[in-house]
């Protein structure tokens, strides 16, 4: 998963829980195939989300992240990385729609502000105030 900061603002997907009635939002990213590094996997999930590549990608924590998703337990392991997107008009995109194989959803700007203070959720839950 990666990090775009910009202005004040993250770039995060916009989601909702129906079990838990909650609106939220999840760092831009995906899942690594096999045989992939974990940056190779956020280079190639930046590049089918968002359709540009990533400038000074820097790992910036690891986190297990044990979850519950409309009623179902998850637990993944999170790189979370942090960089630049090189096409710079994405910056200046309000929503950025997008199509995956399986899915469609919409990333947003999200003030930093809002995450630190918990007005806004950010997943995967972590202390946010240490690298926003």
């Amino acid at each position: 998963m990666c990090l775009f900061n910009h202005e004040g603002k993250t770039l995060a997907s916009k989601g909702y829980d129906e079990k838990k009635n909650q609106t939220f939002y999840r760092v831009i990213g995906g899942s690594v195939d096999f045989g992939e590094k974990t940056e190779e996997g956020v280079r190639r999930e930046i590049r089918e989300e968002l359709g540009c590549e990533v400038e000074n990608l820097e790992l910036v924590k690891i986190v297990e992240n044990i979850f519950e998703y409309n009623g179902v337990p998850g637990h993944e392991v999170v790189f979370l990385y942090k960089g630049d997107l090189s096409n710079k008009d994405l910056y200046a995109q309000e929503k950025i729609h997008i199509v995956e194989p399986y899915s469609e959803f919409n990333a947003e700007w999200v003030p930093i502000e809002d995450v630190v203070s918990g007005k806004a959720i950010l997943y995967p839950a972590l202390n946010y105030s240490e690298i926003l």
